[in-house]
């Protein structure tokens, strides 16, 4: 079993999404464990809030998503999801939250997620993963998106977004066989960034998500945003923007700590105004 040195509230025990804050990192971890954490609408929707609770709180840098037990998610609880695919829609999330998926641009969460994955990672969890910035995978794990094996197709975001990571061929590669992918082979693709022993997993996704959280929280966000608007809308929609949305950063106080921490060499204390 995976080491987890996140340790939530005794309150949160009971619930089916751990939420925890630590170093300005909100840690987020599934816990439907007799389910292998597969996602039932109510998960889904804790998730969300969650993540609505990242994007608002200013004390909140950065989040990780990660799942207590062996495996991350065996992927949706289909029965339970079969309604609102049936409606061609999705669940509706609660008023504070955000979109977990990240397919609606008004309620992407503005904040970076890490994810730390073990075990099987299966529709969803793989869904989630390509809506995550940065990821951490175990040895033990194994993805896959196989939605075609239930007759049905991925809606949550691989179609869209796994070939832009691993290109065409090598998407339609797993999307149309529905066959796993090992932990090896996800880093090859470039679909995680570390591979790790499954007890260091988490630890690693961690320090990489305390990493970020240390930076200035402004020069985050416009990072990440510009990255997304190259993505979402093409290279030069994103350049037209550089120099427009850097000139209000230049006139915050973390600018001048981050010069002043430079000519004193010490590490900047970025305050995210």
């Amino acid at each position: 079993m995976q080491k987890n040195p996140l340790t939530a509230e005794d309150r949160t025990q009971d619930s089916k999404l751990i939420v925890d804050t630590r170093d300005h990192v909100l840690c987020m971890g599934l816990n439907r464990t007799e389910k292998r954490n597969a996602f039932d609408l109510d998960l889904y929707r804790q998730l969300s809030l969650a993540y609505g609770e990242l994007h608002r709180n200013p004390n909140l840098r950065c989040g990780i998503l990660y799942a207590k037990g062996d495996h991350f998610t065996a992927g949706l609880d289909l029965p339970e999801w079969a309604e609102c695919f049936s409606k061609g829609q999705f669940p509706e999330l609660p008023e504070s939250g955000m979109d977990p998926l990240g397919l609606d641009p008004d309620r992407q969460v503005g904040k970076p997620v890490v994810m730390a994955v073990q075990g099987i990672c299966l529709t969803i969890g793989l869904e989630l993963l390509l809506a995550c910035d940065i990821r951490v995978a175990a040895d033990t794990v194994r993805f896959g998106q196989i939605e075609i094996k239930r007759g049905i197709y991925p809606v949550g975001g691989a179609t869209v977004r796994l070939f832009q990571e691993v290109g065409w061929g090598n998407a339609m590669r797993y999307l149309l066989t529905g066959d796993e992918i090992t932990a090896k082979e996800a880093f090859r693709l470039g679909l995680v960034q570390e591979v790790t022993p499954a007890e260091s997993c988490l630890d690693t996704a961690f320090a990489i998500a305390r990493t970020i959280s240390k930076q200035a929280p402004l020069g985050v966000a416009a990072s990440l945003r510009s990255s997304r608007l190259a993505r979402s809308q093409g290279d030069q929609a994103a350049i037209d923007r550089l120099l427009p949305d850097l000139m209000p950063l230049m006139k915050t106080r973390d600018v001048q700590e981050g010069l002043t921490s430079f000519l004193e060499r010490r590490e900047a204390r970025f305050k995210g105004v």
